[in-house]
């Protein structure tokens, strides 16, 4: 595995290089990372992680000063599968130019709504990555899945590189693997299970329900009488353009909720 600690680093080790798959993290590597790693490398010649924490894209300082950072387990994790590169840039070297990013008013809902600044910071980093490394994919999980679709929009139209969406990866209770699960106590994660996976019963649950909206709003109640827990959203919406449906089909659940000061998110 290489090493790539610049962009010096970056277009020497690149030069020549066809079939790359991009996987793109701010580090704190779990299970659900590892499976973009081996998607990438089942299907590209050659893949290339990254690991930066992006400060635009935290509209809380204190967030991103508290956003778990492990490197040197990251790093091992890495080697262990074989990775060819791993890029660590610096800011100065994403960031060598100002440019002002904007996301239509359409758009400003879910995450959006809630986190401002949040999604341009995410596509600005995106579309500089992916200037700078070129890939022939990028893989993306869809527990972020208003990120993945306003990424995949916003790129497709600047760039020849086909963005993978790749299945959520849960653990044993149906939580999302994230990396803000690290921070929950052992009551705030048995919560956020019992959230996650009444979630995924959720949706067939609405499959015969007449009156969905009613039905939401009596589970957003629910999930709020729960000891320090907020429902920020718990909305169901068309998964390809992301307005808000009343028909299961071709649609997804997505809810964003804070348990005590951690906010998490998913969508079935």
């Amino acid at each position: 595995m290489k090493t790539l600690l610049n962009n010096d680093d970056l277009n020497e080790a690149l030069n020549n290089v066809s079939n790359l798959g991009f996987v793109p993290t701010m580090g704190s590597l779990h299970q659900g990372h590892i499976s973009l790693i081996k998607r990438s490398k089942k299907e590209c010649k050659k893949t290339i992680v990254s690991i930066f924490v992006n400060p635009t894209q935290f509209n809380n300082k204190s967030d991103y000063l508290k956003y778990p950072r492990n490197k040197k387990k990251d790093l091992s994790m890495l080697r262990k599968l074989n990775v060819d590169f791993v890029f660590l840039p610096k800011k100065k070297d994403i960031y060598n130019s100002k440019r002002k990013i904007k996301i239509l008013k359409k758009d400003k809902i879910l995450c959006a709504k809630y986190r401002k600044g949040h999604f341009e910071g995410v596509i600005d980093v995106m579309d500089r990555l992916t200037k700078m490394i070129k890939p022939k994919k990028i893989f993306m999980g869809e527990k972020d899945f208003q990120q993945l679709y306003l990424v995949k929009n916003y790129l497709k139209k600047k760039i020849n590189t086909k963005i993978i969406s790749c299945r959520t990866i849960r653990d044993n209770y149906k939580l999302a693997l994230s990396s803000r699960n690290l921070h929950l106590n052992n009551r705030e994660l048995k919560t956020a299970r019992h959230i996650s996976k009444d979630l995924v019963n959720l949706k067939k649950i609405l499959m015969k329900k007449k009156n969905i909206q009613d039905f939401i709003s009596s589970k957003i109640k629910e999930y709020n009488s729960f000891k320090n827990t907020k429902i920020e959203y718990l909305e169901l919406r068309n998964e390809f353009s992301l307005k808000v449906s009343l028909k299961t089909k071709n649609s997804r659940i997505f809810i964003s909720y804070f348990i005590g000061k951690i906010r998490l998110i998913d969508n079935v």
